[in-house]
């Protein structure tokens, strides 16, 4: 499995979203460029978790920071999410292939059948990723896991990153 060092280049990301095409390494934000992977419109932790997120989406820009939150989920699917969890803020991406979430280092799951909110899971799928990627496409920080629960807080990493840019906090976690 893949691990992903701070202060090292990322896997290029290159996804369709409900906006349109999306390349990380266009991506020109002041601080951060923030991918979130969640694990699709069957999760019913991924609906609050990305509402939080979406409440948070101004202060994530004002704080110099793009986002774009993203699946294996075809386009159908994640459209269905956007518009169940009314959600108006995040870009989604959708399509996130077996070899990207690999790329990645995300875990992936097979499909169990139908989950609590009476959806069926995909055949497979991957598990949820954070990862905040500066302007020159090096990993500052990241949380992979391979379960739905216990995800960082936005709100929690909003007031990470205000410490982080006003005290040009650097990147841990890059010793091999």
């Amino acid at each position: 499995m893949i691990v992903l060092k701070p202060r090292q280049p990322v896997p290029a990301l290159d996804v369709e979203t409900l906006q349109g095409q999306w390349s990380l390494a266009e991506q020109a934000p002041k601080n951060f460029t923030m991918v979130v992977f969640y694990r699709g419109l069957h999760c019913p932790l991924c609906t609050k978790y990305l509402k939080e997120l979406d409440k948070l989406t101004s202060e994530f820009v004002d704080a110099g920071v793009s986002i774009l939150a993203l699946s294996s989920d075809d386009k159908a699917r994640t459209e269905q999410a956007k518009l169940d969890w009314e959600l108006k803020s995040i870009n989604f991406g959708y399509g996130v292939s077996v070899e990207q979430a690999q790329s990645w280092g995300l875990h992936r799951s097979a499909g169990k059948g139908k989950t609590s909110t009476g959806i069926e899971e995909p055949s497979e799928f991957s598990e949820p990723g954070l990862f905040l990627v500066r302007p020159d496409q090096t990993l500052y920080w990241s949380q992979v896991s391979t379960m739905p629960f216990a995800r960082p807080h936005f709100r929690e990493v909003l007031g990470a990153l205000d410490f982080v840019v006003t005290n040009n906090y650097p990147a841990r976690g890059e010793l091999v």
